[in-house]
């Protein structure tokens, strides 16, 4: 049985479903805002992209979490 995936990741099937692109794709993208802050960079993905508040939370956590800028 698959582990169920919680926290900022679990928004990750619904934001690929919205928006038609992968989780690799914004991961990408957010490298441009790695000298922002979190809520730079939400605010970033929210006029740049027209991601939605959460969806852009989701993708900010992950990304900093995952290149160590937490």
């Amino acid at each position: 049985m698959a582990e169920k995936v919680s926290g900022p990741a679990s928004y990750f099937p619904s934001i690929e479903k919205t928006y038609g692109k992968s989780i690799d794709h914004w991961m990408k993208q957010l490298k441009k805002t790695k000298d922002m802050k979190h809520m730079d960079a939400v605010n970033w993905l929210k006029t740049e992209h027209g991601i939605g508040h959460g969806h852009a939370n989701a993708l900010v956590a992950v990304f900093r979490k995952e290149n160590g800028l937490s």
